[in-house]
């Protein structure tokens, strides 16, 4: 299979440790369902799929979760 623009993108949302860039809600949703067992600590796709839902409205994190 050829690696197309949508391929490429697909490929980013699997490894932990690559910044993915910029998520669609659509796809931070995916990501975090697919980076399900990985920590916002250790894992860079999650950390950012958090992010975009969280800025998003789509996500509101618990006081623990929050930095100091």
């Amino acid at each position: 299979m050829p690696l197309t623009e949508v391929n490429i993108q697909v490929a980013a949302l699997l490894a932990c440790g690559a910044d993915p860039g910029a998520m669609s809600i659509e796809q931070a949703h995916a990501a975090m369902q697919l980076h399900i067992d990985c920590t916002v600590d250790r894992c860079q796709v999650r950390r950012r799929a958090r992010t975009t839902l969280v800025e998003a409205g789509k996500c509101v994190l618990d006081e623990r979760a929050l930095p100091c």
